[in-house]
């Protein structure tokens, strides 16, 4: 065999390995992570989660890709028997026992998406939360953003998330300065999904501690639900 034919043979050998690398490679950069999902998610990794749900006996309904009360309650189910935070969130823990799981460059690369370019309005939506809800489910910390966001949308009410929670005696947190505290990962987290429009609270527009309360007002709103030790009112 001549030099230039076996020239030729690892010349092409060489262009089939960096195509595969580079394949590789592109496959590799487009796998993302899961990313959490709780309540009105929509779509096929909310499916995964339900088929794997309802193939391990938690899951009754159908694998639709929505995230409804259905799912909530198989995914709080899988969680108690678990050992796992009771939250109702596919959060990263629940992912791993369901046994979807990510390499660690994919999650770190999710979570600094998910901590990427924090605003004032979510830093100061964290605050708050941070301060009236420190201490509960995390589910109730988005419950109180909620209430803030909602607010935003009521014509009966301050139009900016500033001006809903600087408005005079709205929060306690804001009166006794428990929301000047550095806000919680978890508070930031909170404000962000609230902000994305996750509303646990089915459109609330107060909340209130009814061991706390000093203004029986309160009392005369519909209570729409209860979430850790804050009851949610119109």
């Amino acid at each position: 065999m001549s030099f230039k034919i076996r020239f030729k043979i690892i010349i092409a050998i060489l262009i089939v390995f960096a195509t595969a690398v580079f394949e590789y490679t592109a496959i590799s950069m487009t796998k993302t992570a899961m990313s959490n999902l709780y309540w009105g998610n929509t779509g096929n990794d909310v499916a995964k989660v339900q088929a794997r749900l309802k193939a391990w006996g938690y899951y009754d309904g159908p694998v639709d890709g929505f995230f409804g009360v259905k799912t909530w309650l198989a995914v709080r189910k899988f969680q108690a028997y678990n050992g796992l935070a009771v939250t109702g969130i596919v959060d990263d823990d629940t992912k791993v026992a369901l046994g979807f799981t990510t390499t660690a460059q994919d999650l770190a690369a999710y979570r600094s998406t998910s901590s990427a370019g924090i605003s004032d309005d979510v830093y100061l939506l964290a605050m708050l939360i941070n301060g009236e809800a420190r201490g509960e489910p995390y589910i109730g910390k988005v419950a109180v953003g909620a209430v803030v966001m909602n607010r935003v949308r009521d014509p009966r009410f301050p139009k900016t998330i500033p001006g809903v929670i600087f408005q005079p005696g709205a929060f306690s947190a804001v009166e006794d300065g428990q929301m000047w505290l550095p806000p919680t990962d978890e508070s930031i987290k909170a404000a962000i999904d609230a902000i994305s429009g996750w509303d646990p609270t089915g459109g609330a527009l107060y909340y209130y501690n009814a061991a706390r309360v000093s203004n029986y007002w309160i009392f005369t709103r519909p209570i729409l639900t209860q979430i850790g030790r804050h009851i949610f009112a119109r």
